[in-house]
């Protein structure tokens, strides 16, 4: 099951405030969630946002992703938390690049072996003439 941190919306018309929510990718905006962890209200000056940042990171660490607004709006609430969490990609990120190129050198070894070693002659062929009948 793909998993995705994003804002489902409630509200009235022209008065709608966001809930911060885990579902699967298959559900609808505003459709059936897993858990909500935070939430947003863009109308509020004050005390417009709460996320629960335990619960966040327990969910990103089973798999679940961050949608660009849900990002932006935890940067916003807990900008600590948000360097944590592109510390960890940036690490994730260097790890595999290094473990691929670790692959490249040694797949390039053998090849490398094959072209030092002495080729043998090449095997002459003898070409038919055609017969004129």
């Amino acid at each position: 099951m793909a998993l995705k941190i994003r804002l489902r919306q409630q509200g009235r018309t022209n008065r709608q405030t966001y809930r911060l929510v885990v579902t699967d990718i298959r559900n609808p905006r505003d459709g059936k969630y897993l858990e909500m962890i935070g939430w947003y209200n863009p109308f509020n000056a004050t005390n417009d946002s709460v996320v629960n940042v335990e619960r966040m990171n327990y969910w990103l660490g089973q798999g679940a992703q961050l949608t660009p607004n849900a990002e932006a709006l935890i940067a916003r609430i807990a900008p600590d938390t948000m360097k944590e969490i592109r510390a960890k990609a940036h690490a994730n990120r260097t790890k595999r690049a290094a473990k691929r190129r670790a692959g490249k050198k040694a797949s390039a070894a053998p090849k490398a072996e094959q072209s030092a070693a002495p080729e043998k002659a090449p095997k002459k062929t003898v070409k038919k003439a055609a017969s004129k009948s």
